[in-house]
C-alpha cells in the first residue's frame, strides 16, 4: 500500500467495521457486564485519553439523550489528580466505564487500579484487550483491527456500541434499527462525498476550526484532533456559537472553519458559518440537511440525508475530519499512517 494510505483505506472501510461491531453487540448478553449498574440509577462516567476522551463525551450525551439521565466524560489525567472533582462524593456513587483502543493506556490502567483499590465496580471498553482486558471483571473487547496510529474506526465503532447498550438498557428498538441502517448510507455518502473532501484539503489554508453544539461538541473536538494528529496542521475547536465571543478574531482568508450543523440548532449554527464566511474563511459544513443559505455560506456542504434520529448520527459526522486530516497529510507531503511526535499508544 503506497506511503500514507493506510489510515484513509481504515476510514474507507467503517461501513463494514460497523456492521460487525453492530452484529456483535447483538451477540453480546449485556446482562453480566452493567449488571447492578443500571445508568437510570447509578451515574455513569466515561473516561478516557485523547480520541478515547472525546469519545467518552459523545457517548455521556448519548445516554443523557436516550435515557435521560446525568452523565459525564472525565479525563483518565483528572480523575487521577482530582479524584474529589470528578467523583464528588466518592467514586463508589458512580459506574466509570474506561475507554482504551489498545487497553494499555497508562493513565486508563492506573484508574483501573484506582478503582479497584477503592472496590469500585467499572466496565472496561476496549479494542485490543492488553492489560485492560487482563485487570477487568467487566470487559466488551470489540472485534476491530487498526493498524494505523489515529483511531478512526475505533472510535466510531466503540461509540456505536455504547449508543447500543443506551438503547438496549432504554427498550429503544427503533434506535437501534437505526444504528443498523447507517453502515450502507457511510457508503454511499463516502463515495459521493470522499473525493470533494480530497479537493477542500488540496486549498490553501493553514488553520482550522471545527464548531459543534450539544452532543457535537465532543465530535467537533476529535475532528480538530484528526486534523492535528493526521497533517500537523494547527487545528482548534469551539461550541458553535461560542466561537463569536472573541476566537473568531483567529479567522483569515487562509483559516478553514468547519460547522458541524446540528438540526435542533440548524438556524443558530448556520448564521455562524455564515458569519465566518462573510469574515473571510473558508467554510465547510456538515448537515442532515443543507438550505440554500448553508450553501451559499459554504465552500463544501456535506449533506447527510440520514432518516435516523439525531443522535445516531453522530458517528457519521466523525468521518470527515479524520479524510480531511488524513488528505491534508498527504498534500503536505507527510505520512498520515506515521504521524510526527506519535505513538500508537502513550505510555508513562
Amino acid at each position: 500500500m503506497p506511503r500514507g494510505m493506510k489510515t484513509i483505506a481504515e476510514i474507507y472501510a467503517q461501513p463494514e467495521v460497523w456492521q460487525e461491531c453492530l452484529a456483535q453487540m447483538e451477540a453480546t448478553d449485556l446482562s453480566e457486564l452493567i449488571r447492578g449498574r443500571d445508568p437510570r440509577v447509578a451515574e455513569w462516567i466515561f473516561i478516557g485519553c485523547g480520541t478515547s476522551y472525546y469519545l467518552a463525551q459523545a457517548a455521556a450525551a448519548s445516554f443523557t439523550a436516550l435515557l435521560g439521565v446525568s452523565a459525564r466524560a472525565v479525563p483518565a489525567s483528572e480523575a487521577l489528580l482530582f479524584p474529589s472533582l470528578a467523583f464528588p462524593g466518592g467514586a463508589a456513587k458512580y459506574f466509570p466505564v474506561l475507554i482504551s483502543r489498545s487497553g494499555h493506556t497508562s493513565e486508563v490502567l492506573r484508574v483501573a487500579r484506582q478503582m479497584q483499590e477503592q472496590k469500585v465496580e467499572y466496565l472496561a471498553l476496549t479494542c485490543d484487550g492488553r492489560e485492560l482486558e487482563q485487570i477487568s471483571s467487566r470487559v466488551l473487547k470489540l472485534a476491530v483491527e487498526e493498524k494505523s496510529t489515529v483511531m478512526t474506526s475505533s472510535f466510531t465503532a466503540m461509540l456505536l456500541a455504547l449508543q447500543s447498550i443506551a438503547a438496549t438498557v432504554a427498550g429503544d428498538g427503533s434506535f437501534l434499527d437505526a444504528l443498523k441502517d447507517l453502515p450502507e448510507q457511510l457508503r454511499s455518502l463516502l463515495e459521493r462525498y470522499g473525493p470533494a473532501m480530497k479537493k477542500l484539503a488540496e486549498r490553501d489554508f493553514e488553520d482550522v476550526t471545527f464548531l459543534g453544539q450539544g452532543a457535537l461538541y465532543g465530535i467537533a473536538s476529535e475532528s480538530a484532533l484528526k486534523v492535528m494528529e493526521s497533517s500537523s496542521t494547527y487545528a482548534q475547536f469551539f461550541h458553535t456559537l461560542e466561537f463569536r465571543h472573541g476566537p473568531k478574531s483567529i479567522v483569515a482568508p487562509r483559516t478553514l472553519v468547519g460547522g458541524l450543523i446540528s438540526e435542533t440548532g440548524f438556524e443558530a449554527e448556520t448564521a455562524v458559518v455564515r458569519e465566518m464566511k462573510e469574515l473571510g474563511a473558508m467554510t465547510l459544513a456538515v448537515a442532515n440537511e443543507a438550505t440554500p443559505e448553508l450553501e451559499a455560506a459554504s465552500d463544501l456542504v456535506i449533506e447527510l440525508g440520514l432518516a435516523v434520529p439525531e443522535i445516531a448520527r453522530l458517528a457519521v459526522y466523525v468521518v470527515w475530519g479524520q479524510l480531511l486530516g488524513s488528505y491534508r497529510g498527504l498534500v503536505k507531503g507527510l505520512d498520515p499512517d506515521n504521524p510526527r511526535n506519535l505513538s500508537r499508544v502513550v505510555t508513562l
